[in-house]
């Protein structure tokens, strides 16, 4: 198996917060990240592709379309959004780091994996010391 992996970057706000616990609670659980007016990050997502490499081609996914695809269903959608209210996929789900990466995996399976390509893993960075990565199921 080869590994594609493709680099994207965006900013986004975000608040981690439950609606149903008080705002010394979440600061308790969240802290500084519970700030009520938010905060933001400058985001990296590594999306990893695997698959075997067309004999006529050589390659495994066009990058262009990789590319595309990433942008479309994902990067446009999240890019200078608030992720607690301006993404309609993360409504009602606390956008911690661990939580952004598996929605966008859901996000992203089946609009990736097709022919003999597969999503492999997502990267996210949210600052260059906190990173998730998920491979998904």
């Amino acid at each position: 198996m080869v590994y594609l992996t493709k680099r994207f970057h965006f900013s986004a706000s975000h608040r981690l917060y439950r609606k149903e616990l008080s705002d010394k609670e979440n600061e308790k659980i969240y802290g500084k990240c519970s700030n009520p007016n938010g905060h933001g990050h400058n985001y990296i997502l590594e999306v990893t592709v695997t698959g075997e490499p067309d004999p006529q081609t050589g390659y495994i996914m066009d990058l262009s379309r990789f590319k595309e695809i990433v942008r479309s269903e994902l990067i446009e959608k999240i890019d200078h959004k608030n992720l607690n209210s301006d993404v309609d996929f993360m409504k009602g789900i606390v956008p911690t780091s661990e939580n952004i990466v598996t929605v966008f995996w859901k996000v992203l399976k089946h609009k990736i994996s097709f022919n003999n390509i597969k999503l492999h893993s997502l990267k996210l960075f949210e600052t260059e010391n906190n990173i998730v990565e998920y491979k998904g199921k």
